[in-house]
């Protein structure tokens, strides 16, 4: 298996997503990548929790191999629409992980 640390653009390619830099996310997005890594805490309940990819656009996987977490938004007071979705069943050291900024409409493979 290909892991994306070693082969950042391997995911990318295989469904065309695009990518974005660890260092491009927002700051608030490379917290929570950070917070990812050291395993929390995180600020919401449903940071963590296992995402359906109902909308196949990520690689097809069984189920919980996508975890979820809230990339803050400023000047809201709900989740927003940032989120940043890992794939692996390690949780503090996932295979790949995704950014999005519209609510799953659309993900960048993130290099780290």
């Amino acid at each position: 298996m290909v892991h994306a640390r070693s082969s950042p653009d391997y995911f990318a390619n295989l469904r065309n997503l695009e990518s974005i830099s660890l260092a491009d996310l927002p700051r608030q997005g490379q917290q929570v990548y950070a917070l990812i890594e050291a395993g929390g805490p995180f600020a919401h309940e449903k940071d963590g929790v296992v995402f359906g990819n109902r909308e196949r656009i990520l690689p097809i996987h069984k189920r919980g191999f996508y975890r979820e977490y809230t990339v803050k938004t400023s000047g809201v007071r709900h989740r927003g629409a940032k989120r940043i979705v890992c794939g692996g069943y390690k949780m503090t050291n996932p295979e790949v992980c995704y950014y999005t900024d519209d609510h799953y409409a659309s993900f960048r493979v993130i290099k780290p």
